[in-house]
């Protein structure tokens, strides 16, 4: 009988605490509360409005140098994430002040949810946050020298830099595969063509970027690398079947999604032989709900590219369709590079849809709950970028002096000797020496190795009728010169390196950026490949050139 009545009281008791737990978290819930993530996540989005949930998964870029007050106004309303997009960036210091105003206005609102402030920092060409941020040799280099420790620290040492900004979500890294080599959208940004090696180095670069404390995203699901088109301008077809997509596009995927990567994004792909319709795969539920979800088991957040490029949106047929068929699809959040108006179709026509269609608000509520459980997860695990950052102690952050150190070695360990005649070179074989390029570095390092040595010098961005101007002048000065010493990164400056075959010089390659444009050249002498224009591969191409260290690095794709 004791038993009996202990058992009762056990559970009236029980019943007492949870009905008061119940109490609680109806009553005074906000995003502090001292409740399990899940729960307090399906509770916050049950007391929700409609407005609430649907600013909840949106993320807003805007266009100055600071948010104007219409971004306000969407933080008031409850929107859920912010971006830094590369126009906005010089001053870090004024991106850190304006971090901190946003995180400061939606604290004010009533569940006191911070925002994901997202950038696209992947190190190389891609580097929105500009400012003292480190220019790093990027994704193919880290693909040359194959080892996963460049990945992880490149990440780490990037993460750390955005992190001191109150940056906590990172459009990185990105996995599609260098396939088409006539793409001008991925090119260097990849791994390399081995699905599987991009698979472990992608591994890496996510791990590293959590331990600094920043959320990593895997890019393009489901691959953007079998295409030379630009899904800002239009929308790629990839003609590839099923056999072929599982046991190279997806195959990087598979691998973040057993290591539980929190973050991938969708990518404007269409793939008609695998999806009939044609329907990119950020609008597709196919791909993202049947298939990232179901078959491949992911359970982290889905995310958008940009919804303002046009592969999307032509597609759609308008943004506010574009928005409706991404959230059906199965993303959790929403991009837009541009901060909507207050009554713009993209808002008004799917609050509508919420109000007269339970299944697409029972969609928003799914996508609201993964995105405040994201947050919950990570802003209260210990190592979270700082909600405030104080813009007076930026410069002990940036640039990251250990960073510094490591992505110099890094770029010396990624250059390769595509062609050997007579490396290594020196003053002596090189004779008087004509440096024929357009970044600075290139110029400084030369000059430090061969001082007998002259300049002819173009803008980086040469457009068609300075490459002419180039063919047409740079004769007058090559009789003069034993080596010429040849930056090529674009078809334009391929074609200032084969017009110097005529003068019977000894031609050096310094190949960076697109690094096939190099391969029609040959006949030069010598051709050094590195995969990027910053400071650190000029560096570790001159020394490559000189003998100064052993070159180790080998071409991550097939030519």
């Amino acid at each position: 009988m004791k038993k009996v009545f202990a058992f009762v009281i056990s559970v009236f008791c029980c019943a007492t605490i949870f009905s008061q737990i119940s109490i609680n978290l109806n009553d005074d819930v906000n995003f502090w509360s001292d409740y399990p993530n899940q729960q307090l996540a399906e509770t916050i989005v049950s007391k929700m409005t409609d407005e609430e949930l649907l600013s909840q998964i949106l993320m807003f870029g805007w266009a100055g140098a600071e948010p104007g007050k219409l971004l306000y106004d969407w933080v008031d309303r409850g929107l859920g994430s912010v971006k830094v997009f590369g126009w906005n960036t010089d001053d870090i210091n004024l991106v850190a002040k304006s971090i901190t105003s946003l995180q400061k206005k939606s604290a004010s609102g009533r569940f006191k949810i911070p925002l994901f402030v997202a950038t696209d920092q992947e190190g190389g060409w891609i580097r929105h946050v500009k400012g003292e941020t480190a220019i790093t040799p990027g994704n193919m280099a880290i693909g040359s020298s194959g080892f996963p420790a460049d990945s992880w620290y490149s990440a780490y040492y990037i993460s750390r830099e955005i992190k001191a900004l109150g940056i906590n979500m990172n459009f990185a890294p990105t996995v599609d595969l260098f396939t088409n080599h006539d793409s001008t959208i991925i090119g260097t940004r990849s791994f390399g063509d081995d699905p599987e090696k991009a698979g472990i180095l992608g591994g890496a670069w996510a791990s590293g970027s959590e331990a600094a404390g920043v959320i990593p995203t895997v890019k393009h699901f489901p691959g953007h690398g079998d295409t030379r088109f630009d899904s800002h301008i239009n929308l790629p077809s990839i003609e590839v079947d099923f056999d072929t997509f599982t046991k190279r596009e997806l195959v990087p995927f598979m691998y973040l999604i057993k290591q539980n990567v929190p973050a991938v994004m969708s990518g404007h792909l269409s793939f008609p032989k695998i999806d009939p319709s044609g329907t990119p795969a950020s609008l597709s539920k196919y791909f993202l709900t049947d298939l990232l979800r179901g078959q491949l088991g992911y359970k982290g957040l889905i995310i958008t590219d940009d919804m303002m490029m046009n592969g999307a949106t032509m597609f759609a047929g308008s943004v506010s369709s574009a928005f409706r068929m991404a959230i059906e699809a199965g993303n959790d959040i929403i991009i837009s590079s541009t901060t909507a108006k207050l009554g713009e179709a993209l808002w008004t026509n799917n609050l509508s849809l919420m109000r007269s269609d339970d299944s697409f608000r029972e969609r928003v509520k799914d996508a609201a709950v993964r995105v405040i459980k994201a947050k919950l997860d990570y802003f209260k695990g210990g190592n979270a970028a700082p909600l405030y950052p104080d813009s007076s102690t930026i410069s002990k952050f940036i640039p990251d002096r250990e960073g510094d150190k490591f992505f110099l070695e890094q770029a010396c360990r990624s250059i390769v000797i595509d062609k050997q005649t007579d490396l290594p070179l020196n003053s002596a074989k090189a004779g008087k020496v004509l440096f024929v390029g357009s970044l600075p570095k290139f110029f400084e390092e030369g000059k430090k190795r061969f001082s007998d040595s002259g300049d002819f010098k173009f803008t980086y961005e040469i457009g068609p009728n300075e490459t002419q101007w180039v063919v047409d002048n740079i004769g007058k000065l090559v009789g003069g010169y034993d080596t010429l010493i040849v930056l090529v990164y674009n078809e334009r400056t391929a074609r200032i390196a084969n017009w110097l075959r005529q003068y019977g010089k000894k031609v050096v390659i310094f190949s960076i950026m697109t690094p096939t444009a190099s391969f029609e050249l040959n006949w030069a002498n010598d051709i050094l490949i590195g995969y990027s224009y910053s400071n650190y591969t000029m560096q570790a191409m001159f020394g490559a050139l000189c003998g100064e260290y052993t070159v180790s690095g080998e071409l991550p794709f097939k030519k």
